[in-house]
């Protein structure tokens, strides 16, 4: 980790969020969309014949699943400095120059690196796991960490 970022983050009494609690907040958010996606196509499922018929409607809504993402994130990282997963799990996202919540461009140009990362085969989040200062590809494009409440 850069000793500049490490002393301010001494100075303030920051701590890293770990591994653990991030992928635990993923996961809550993950499925929190998921569950969205299925009630907002109900009707569309519920008269699915088949596996292969929900596999196939879920597969012409990915593009606009992936906005939804994109807009859920950026909105609760600009807003809140958390997704709600993130929220439950106690940790905030700050941008490393003001340690503040993310702005608007922080928060858009992270949430759509994470979507590279996603369809990348998580390529960045594995990458945020080998990293000292704990940050994925979305993070080192938005100049964030991740760190505890």
């Amino acid at each position: 980790m850069n000793e500049e970022i490490e002393n301010t983050l001494h100075r303030e009494d920051i701590t890293l969020a770990d591994t653990k609690k991030r992928a635990m907040a993923f996961f809550i958010d993950e499925m929190l969309l998921s569950f969205l996606l299925i009630f907002a196509l109900w009707d569309s499922f519920s008269n699915a014949k088949d596996m292969e018929e929900i596999i196939n409607l879920t597969n012409s809504f990915v593009l606009e699943y992936m906005f939804m993402k994109i807009i859920y994130q950026a909105f609760f990282v600009m807003q809140y400095g958390a997704s709600l997963g993130k929220i439950v799990m106690k940790i905030r996202v700050i941008e490393i120059k003001t340690l503040q919540n993310p702005n608007v461009l922080s928060s858009l140009n992270r949430a759509i690196f994470r979507i590279i990362s996603e369809m990348l085969f998580y390529l960045g989040f594995l990458w945020g796991i080998l990293d000292p200062a704990r940050q994925t590809w979305h993070d080192k494009t938005a100049r964030t960490l991740v760190v505890n409440a």
